[in-house]
């Protein structure tokens, strides 16, 4: 148990947003939790960060040995101590209003802190529950988007496929590497892959040759990637299976 853990307010510092602890008149400081608490109260949803993270800096900053992991423990036995005590209160009393809307802000600023539990720090069976059912909603969500991808996917697919004659898939190979270079008037490409290696992929999923699969490395060794590739790596299309030439068409006048 360490003798501080919160940073103290300065005497006679009498700034109300301060993220400090205590009064700025002396106070007995053995009460550390309750002036965190007192401070606590005062704060809003979006300020929980900063007053997490400027008393945790003083912390780091004290002793050579303090970790995250300590304060973070320090810190939320503090909370739902005080969550449990509320709970446990008499609700018959002119303080019962107040000391509701004090524990749902400490339930509020748990839920933060469980948000930045990076170490799983044991919680109780109503938080457990809590983050489990959280977790399975979230499951049931990317489930569910998984399940709509997978349909469109499956939409697409198809077990039908192009035959080719037998011996003449480069005869193929050669009309789909003119494709890949026609340009239009524009000088742009009238097909632009996002990646080369695209063109014997495609080749490779829906071709056949007599009826049989076309290993893609068969392919890609006619498709060489760009101008600047090592050219020795990759074949040309032999004359002979090249019976098709592409050519433009003539512009006709409107």
């Amino acid at each position: 148990m360490r003798p501080q853990y919160f940073k103290h307010r300065a005497v006679f510092d009498f700034n109300r947003d301060t993220n400090d602890i205590g009064f700025p008149l002396p106070w007995k400081k053995g009460n550390e939790d309750n002036h965190f608490l007192f401070r606590l109260y005062r704060k809003n949803k979006e300020q929980y960060e900063l007053f997490y993270q400027h008393q945790l800096s003083f912390f780091l900053s004290c002793y050579n040995d303090a970790t995250e992991q300590e304060f973070f423990i320090h810190l939320k036995q503090i909370i739902t101590d005080t969550i449990s005590e509320l709970v446990n209160r008499n609700r018959y009393t002119s303080k019962h209003a107040q000391e509701r809307k004090n524990r749902m802000q400490l339930q509020e600023f748990l839920d933060y802190l469980n948000s930045i539990d990076q170490w799983f720090i044991q919680s109780t069976d109503q938080e457990t529950i809590k983050r489990q059912l959280e977790e399975i909603a979230k499951l049931n969500s990317e489930n569910k988007k998984l399940k709509e991808e997978n349909k469109k996917l499956r939409e697409l697919e198809t077990k039908d496929y192009i035959d080719i004659r037998e011996g003449k898939q480069r005869t193929l190979y050669h009309l789909m590497l003119q494709i890949r270079e026609l340009k239009l008037d524009d000088s742009k490409e009238l097909a632009n892959a996002t990646t080369l290696n695209i063109w014997s992929k495609m080749i490779a999923k829906y071709f056949r040759v007599g009826g049989k699969e076309i290993s893609v490395e068969s392919v890609k060794r006619y498709f060489p990637p760009d101008n600047d590739a090592d050219l020795a790596k990759y074949k040309d299309i032999p004359q002979k299976d090249k019976l098709f030439t592409i050519i433009p068409a003539k512009k006709r006048s409107l």
